[in-house]
């Protein structure tokens, strides 16, 4: 079997932002919605730090026609800014995703799949 570990190195979204297009992990920060239950009306719900994939791009129009700049979008479609923007979950930091186990490259499509899959899993094709 391969090596499966990787390293992750976190860039700031103060500081610096990906390239369009790029597939990422994004450090996200915001705050939970207040617990209609056990809360009062004007109380805030739990602030979280969690990690979501993400692509990074210089533009995107949401379903509404609304258009962002320089944002972060998941897979729902929800659009994310960089930290110290408007908005209520920020993007603190962003790491490029780890390429494919065994590999250089994020995407295999096709005919190249088995026998990459068979090298990540260090067996020969056919087994």
């Amino acid at each position: 079997m391969t090596n499966p570990s990787t390293v992750v190195t976190w860039v700031d979204a103060r500081e610096s932002l990906p390239r369009s297009g790029t597939p990422v992990a994004a450090a996200i920060t915001g705050r939970y919605p207040a617990d209609d239950a056990g809360e009062s009306g004007d109380a805030l719900g739990e602030e979280f730090w969690l990690v979501r994939p993400m692509y990074f791009t210089t533009l995107h129009w949401s379903e509404d026609g609304a258009e962002h700049r320089d944002c972060f979008v998941d897979s729902d479609g929800v659009v994310r800014l960089p930290y110290g923007r408007a908005g209520a979950e920020t993007v603190t930091h962003w790491a490029e995703l780890p390429t494919l186990p065994g590999g250089n490259t994020h995407i295999l499509l096709g005919k190249d799949v088995p026998s990459a899959l068979q090298t990540a899993w260090g067996t020969r094709p056919g087994i």
